[in-house]
């Protein structure tokens, strides 16, 4: 090992003790802050669900889009995707197709608010995020509208129509099932019977399980999603954000600045020691 490598090696070691683990951390989207909201590189609104630009636009009581799907899908699927892909070639059979990866996320996630993840009281995440989290850490942290973007794309790479189902104060997945016989409820969008919800937010839970509480709720609204891609925009040249995750109570947002401040610290000992 070259002399000076070791000389500074003690000091990058008391750099990452006293320097939060989040500063560190990579973000998988470019982020940038506006108006107090964090939009990521799609322009779309991470931390609202409402509004144009908003993650689940949300136009009216019945009226909404899940744009933020799209990051994940068509031209855009990557690890989401690739994982329902592979649930499809491990099990033919579709009905066990579908209650594995409903385990998988009911599993694999653990529930936890955004505001004890991002002290954020709403950010979302794509499906590629929260799957690359998994990959990396064995498991994710979400809350339910994570649950429910992660599934809608697993399901879509493994061949099934998906949809999102907004109920009040939640979301949740839903995947066409039409002889699926183990849902205490069978659900209907436009008429066409046979979708299953999927609500993986409890440990628990098996695919199929409707909460009672949403049985019979006239507020509900779903929109079944295609395997379309949304289009992501020219670099605006904005301020990025630092959003940062580590599960429970560990979101930390940190400034730059320290980064920055913190390299050139490093840089220094490495030019006298040379």
């Amino acid at each position: 090992m070259p002399r000076y490598l070791k000389a500074i090696l003690p000091s990058i070691a008391v750099l990452l003790l006293i320097l939060p683990a989040s500063t560190l951390a990579v973000s998988s989207a470019n982020f940038y802050q506006q108006d107090g909201e964090i939009f990521d590189d799609w322009d779309l609104c991470r931390t609202r669900a409402v509004g144009e630009d908003g993650f689940f636009q949300v136009c009216s009581e019945t009226e909404f889009c899940p744009l933020i799907l799209g990051e994940s899908l068509g031209e855009n699927a990557d690890k989401a995707y690739q994982i329902g892909q592979q649930f499809a070639q491990d099990y033919p059979d579709i009905h066990q197709r579908a209650e594995k990866i409903f385990v998988f996320a009911r599993d694999k996630v653990r529930y936890t608010s955004d505001a004890d993840q991002f002290d954020f009281q709403e950010f979302a995440q794509n499906a590629d995020e929260l799957s690359t989290t998994i990959e990396n850490k064995g498991f994710g942290y979400g809350d339910c509208e994570d649950y429910a973007i992660l599934l809608t794309v697993m399901y879509k790479g493994a061949g099934f129509r998906s949809a999102i189902v907004l109920a009040p104060d939640h979301a949740a997945a839903l995947v066409y099932l039409p002889e699926y016989k183990k849902a205490n409820q069978t659900l209907s969008i436009n008429g066409e019977s046979g979708w299953v919800w999927a609500e993986a937010t409890g440990g628990n839970n098996p695919l199929g399980w409707m909460p009672e509480r949403y049985m019979g709720e006239r507020r509900l609204v779903a929109y079944e999603v295609e395997d379309e891609s949304i289009t992501k925009v020219e670099p605006s040249g904005k301020a990025p954000a630092v959003v940062t995750s580590g599960g429970p109570g560990t979101g930390i947002h940190i400034s730059p600045f320290f980064s920055v401040l913190a390299m050139m610290w490093l840089l220094s000992l490495f030019r006298r020691r040379r």
